[in-house]
């Protein structure tokens, strides 16, 4: 036989979690920045029926009972007249008077004399950061440790506008660039309310950015590159080196260069064919703003290889906002076609539309996000054949 369900009067512990849940909710700690009052706290309280007085008598009483021995709960009782029972006494309402009371009972009187303190910081140095304690509380709370530090660099950075200078060279006791870049977000939104609008770059934007975000110098952006023609050369007795220039150096560069491929693999990059009066782009690791430096390349033909996936269409389409003439190279229905065996599955495929697509590119993208072919079907460009490579670029017209 089963044991019948238990009650579904309010106990102490869900009236607890009531009060958990304005914790957890931030509520507690907004109230501190906010000024509210909101004790005493009336708590929700789900009673017993008349019915459930006269068949569960001993219950309704032990559960009164409960209640009334739980310290940080005020009661309010109502007298219930009963035909069995007679007159009773059972909890109309149940409060909670003080915050203090509150704080007590879900165990986070520690929490908010830390977050207290942060506060009162805060007002004091920077009362331009008070919306963002009202508005992340909790996040600040688990930040107290690191809070002051924090705080310093806000103030070193209003400070100092336009700094021009690394992170690094930032000389405040207890920070370093590698406790600014652990709490960049943060630090971004910091920033973004204390800084006049004038002193942040908001064109710039991500963890990546942070730092030319807010005047900083930021590590400068390497572009590596392979000259595929023997009669270009930049260093004297080396054929097609593996060379590395900063963004700047590389846009100042001046070869007769009329053809430029750019690849997304390092292995296809170094082993690139020699052409006449090309070059060959590494496209690993830094994003195409580095390359529209280079006003030169918009003179020169350039051919984006990169996988047959959605992806590899959706890296084509940004270079495109940055070079319009740019085409693709093996990046075709033929070349997919040809390597069947040799198809792989990309995990997470994107769906957006791609609109500087040729025709052609656009079909063979349909294709793959719309699962036509095979589900998260993807081509790397690793894959494709040498011998395709070198035919397609004799195939190319001598002018791109």
């Amino acid at each position: 036989m089963s044991k019948p369900a238990a009650p579904a009067w309010s106990r102490p512990a869900q009236l607890r979690q009531q009060l958990l849940r304005l914790w957890e909710r931030g509520e507690l700690l907004r109230d501190l920045v906010t000024g509210q009052a909101r004790f005493p706290l009336r708590l929700a309280l789900k009673a017993p029926s008349s019915t459930d007085l006269t068949e569960q008598f001993d219950a309704v009483r032990n559960w009164a009972a409960e209640l009334a021995a739980t310290p940080a709960l005020r009661i309010d009782w109502r007298e219930v007249r009963h035909r069995v029972q007679g007159r009773q006494q059972l909890p109309d309402s149940v409060w909670i008077d003080s915050l203090d009371n509150a704080l007590g009972w879900i165990g986070k009187r520690a929490e908010w004399t830390q977050f207290t303190a942060q506060l009162e910081l805060t007002r004091q140095h920077h009362p331009a950061l008070l919306p963002w304690l009202e508005k992340r509380p909790l996040q600040a709370l688990a930040l107290h440790r690191e809070w002051p530090r924090l705080l310093d660099v806000v103030a070193w950075r209003s400070a100092n506008p336009q700094p021009n200078i690394y992170l690094r060279q930032i000389d405040l006791p207890g920070i370093h660039s590698k406790f600014i870049e652990a709490h960049r977000r943060v630090l971004t939104e910091l920033l973004d309310l204390t800084l006049p609008a004038g002193e942040v770059d908001s064109s710039r934007s991500g963890a990546s950015q942070f730092a030319a975000r807010y005047g900083f110098l930021d590590k400068p952006i390497r572009i590596r590159f392979r000259l595929l023609d023997p009669d270009i050369t930049i260093l004297p007795a080396l054929e097609a080196p593996d060379i590395t220039l900063d963004a700047d150096s590389f846009s100042q560069l001046q070869l007769p260069v009329k053809k430029v491929f750019i690849t997304e693999n390092e292995i296809n990059f170094l082993v690139f064919p020699p052409c006449d009066h090309a070059m060959v782009i590494f496209g690993a690791g830094y994003g195409w703003d580095a390359l529209a430096k280079a006003q030169w390349l918009n003179q020169c033909s350039i051919h984006y290889w990169g996988d047959i996936d959605t992806h590899g269409f959706a890296i084509l389409n940004q270079l495109r906002h940055r070079f319009s003439h740019v085409q693709s190279l093996l990046m075709d229905q033929p070349t997919l076609d040809a390597h069947r065996d040799l198809w792989g599955t990309e995990d997470k495929p994107v769906s957006a539309d791609l609109p500087l697509l040729t025709a052609e590119e656009r079909h063979l993208y349909d294709q793959l996000r719309d699962n036509r072919i095979r589900p998260g079907l993807r081509l790397e460009q690793e894959r494709i054949g040498f011998n395709w490579l070198q035919l397609r670029l004799r195939e190319l017209p001598c002018g791109e």
